[in-house]
């Protein structure tokens, strides 16, 4: 099975220069989430669904894996990721989505940022990751709020067709060969919140936000949009 067609044709052209300014600064929260998970070592990694290659830029500049392979579905995405010239990049190669091209266990780690709320199928593309690698790094949006129509319109342009509350999240790992280890719910940082609404009601939603999570943990996510992640076992 691969993804569909308009799906395929959707992503062929989708990284450009505007969403490269967007990708650097969320590559930096997301390997700050990954690290406080993950630890400093993440042996012999694969990016699945490796958009432009910031977050395998971003890895490697903290030095955390032993080596760095990639997987991404758009043309566009594996042409920026080759003209980063990443010293750490062992592969490049591109992919139907579904089926990676790796033998069982191959990996150490194997990690899919922002890429899970892409997915038509997703169990199936999980039992890949759960199949290649000894651990999975898995982070999305939580965006099924209580706004869960507004979250729906904003995100189509993106291509979310997935929204998830923390514990469906949870859920859909549980059922598909992964047993998470360490979980987490993150606010985005204050740089990609100014990035986003500006500098001052950026820096406020940043505030609100944050504290909102921090103060009421349990209730917060069905207000508000927050990050998910998890790192998981294969089982």
């Amino acid at each position: 099975m691969s993804q569909s067609a308009a799906l395929q044709a959707f992503y062929e052209d989708y990284y450009n220069d505007d969403v490269a300014k967007k990708q650097t600064i969320t590559a930096v929260q997301s390997v700050d989430h990954l690290l406080q998970l993950g630890g400093p070592d993440l042996g012999a990694t694969l990016d699945i669904g490796a958009g432009d290659g910031a977050v395998l830029q971003e890895i490697d500049r903290r030095r955390i894996v032993k080596s760095l392979d990639a997987l991404e579905i758009s043309a566009s995405g594996i042409a920026r990721i080759k003209a980063r010239n990443i010293p750490t990049l062992r592969s490049v190669q591109m992919f139907d989505g579904y089926k990676v091209p790796h033998l069982d266990q191959n990996f150490d780690t194997a990690i899919a940022i922002h890429v899970l709320e892409h997915v038509e199928h997703e169990r199936l593309f999980l039992r890949e990751l759960a199949r290649v690698a000894k651990q999975v790094y898995v982070e999305i949006p939580l965006e099924h709020t209580l706004r869960l129509k507004r979250s729906i319109s904003l995100g189509r342009p993106f291509g979310h067709i997935n929204h998830y509350t923390f514990d469906r999240f949870l859920n859909l790992l549980e059922t598909s060969g992964l047993t998470p280890i360490k979980t987490a719910v993150f606010s985005n940082s204050s740089s990609y919140e100014q990035f986003v609404g500006g500098r001052i009601k950026g820096a406020i939603k940043h505030a609100i936000r944050s504290s909102a999570l921090k103060t009421a943990p349990a209730i917060a996510p069905m207000a508000f949009v927050y990050l998910g992640a998890a790192l998981c076992s294969a089982n």
